[in-house]
């Protein structure tokens, strides 16, 4: 059976399609800068039970900080601090900060276990992010935020209480011990830096 004129066509026009559609795709993400933290892979499960490697949060400044849901001592303090850098923002800077705490102990920070402090604490899931590492992950990931920690015979842990933060790109650009409900203005005027950055 003699094929029509508009069967040949077909084939070109689905090759035209596919021209004009990766001319318009979007480009590449440029490459990370060396002293990136984001050269790092780590895969975080967050308290949504949601997996992702944490150069997600790219392109968003974080403040980040690493934590466990059983600390009843110094952990609470270290969410105060992550509120108050929050509370001394405007709404629209607090929508362009991602705070994210990860936790030193995933053997027993499930999703749920993160969840019920991201509930208890009132830490609005549009800006906080809980997530656990893998086990082994877990030394990588502090040592490349510059915190230290040991965990005891008690399963409890000492470790660095600090905020970080992070530029889009996930360069460090500062960090703060001063933890608690009273923001430290140095670590502020740096996220203020880091926000009014249009790249």
């Amino acid at each position: 059976m003699k094929r029509s004129p508009i069967h040949l066509l077909r084939p070109a026009l689905a090759c035209l399609l596919l021209v004009v559609a990766s001319a318009f795709a979007a480009p590449a993400a440029a490459p990370l800068p060396k002293d990136s933290v984001y050269q790092l892979p780590l895969p975080l499960t967050d308290q949504h039970g949601r997996t992702a490697d944490w150069r997600s949060h790219r392109g968003q400044p974080q403040v980040v900080a690493m934590f466990y849901t059983s600390c009843q001592y110094i952990c609470p303090l270290i969410v105060d601090s992550g509120k108050a850098v929050q509370h001394a923002l405007t709404p629209a800077e607090q929508a362009k900060l991602g705070i994210l705490l990860i936790s030193m102990d995933p053997k027993r920070d499930t999703p749920a276990a993160l969840m019920s402090v991201a509930k208890k604490r009132g830490l609005d899931p549009a800006r906080w992010s809980l997530a656990s590492p893998r086990p082994d992950d877990v030394r990588s990931a502090a040592g490349v935020l510059g915190v230290r920690y040991r965990q005891l015979a008690d399963g409890e842990f000492n470790h660095t209480s600090a905020l970080v933060l992070l530029d889009r790109n996930g360069r460090i650009v500062a960090r703060t011990e001063k933890i608690g409900s009273v923001v430290d203005p140095e670590f502020i005027a740096a996220v203020h830096r880091v926000l009014d950055q249009k790249t």
